[in-house]
């Protein structure tokens, strides 16, 4: 069974790239090019392999990734440039154009960060009936974003596939996303609302490891859970809401 599922969480190529640049903690205006395109044709395979949507845009900036690579990877020339030649061009740096889309890209989601928490705080004039007692507070999803459970993924992935023995029988069992999304509820709720990302991934099997992990997706989409992550590396925690 293939399932093709489109989130909003993802605002477009650059939006990765930056996370990228983040998370590698690289110099915005001195990107590793080789770095940088092998990360993000590594997102961009573990996105197809859990037959996410992908939008061309993504495909066409691997495509300027793959390019600026080759570009770098070519001896400098150390000849004069030819007459009519301007010397601008001549010594012109493949990555100039994409730091500066990055650069301008981080100003504008910098200020849309700040937007949306002015948004918040005024929404906090309006009242709610009081919660009852002990039930679970709804956490804010903090850095947690789709690439880095994407990226807690690929860890899981790569961990399965060593624990799991060299010659081994797998029963192929079959579940919809929508039951799965009912287990993670009820086993959420008989942990006390909170529990690892890492732990819902009790089999090795892919069918299992793509259909917990798209249930995970959608359970966040629909505000029914929330993710939290202490810090870069830590264990991402689901809480129920």
């Amino acid at each position: 069974m293939e399932y093709h599922v489109k989130l909003d969480a993802f605002e477009g190529p650059l939006d990765l790239l930056l996370h990228l640049v983040n998370r590698l903690e690289i110099d915005i205006y001195d990107i590793s090019v080789s770095q940088i395109t092998d990360q993000y044709l590594e997102f961009i395979h573990t996105m197809q392999e859990l037959q996410l949507d992908i939008a061309a845009e993504y495909l066409l900036m691997a495509a300027t990734l793959l390019e600026m690579k080759s570009k770098m990877l070519l001896p400098a020339r150390e000849d004069e440039p030819a007459e009519g030649e301007f010397e601008a061009d001549f010594e012109e740096d493949p990555r100039e154009e994409l730091i500066r889309r990055l650069v301008e890209y981080r100003k504008y989601k910098a200020v849309s960060e700040t937007l949306r928490k002015r948004e918040a705080r005024w929404q906090l004039v309006y009242s709610k009936p009081p919660s009852l007692f002990g039930e679970p507070q709804a956490k804010p999803l903090a850095d947690v974003s789709v690439y880095d459970m994407i990226s807690a993924l690929q860890k899981l992935v790569k961990r399965k596939q060593l624990e799991v023995p060299r010659k081994t029988k797998i029963q192929r069992q079959e579940i919809s996303i929508k039951d799965r999304m009912d287990e993670i509820i009820k086993d959420l709720d008989q942990s006390y609302g909170r529990k690892a990302f890492r732990d819902f991934y009790v089999s090795s099997d892919r069918e299992h490891i793509v259909t917990t992990f798209l249930a995970v997706l959608e359970l966040m989409k629909k505000r029914m859970i929330v993710c939290e992550q202490e810090g870069n590396f830590a264990d991402i925690i689901i809480y129920r809401i």
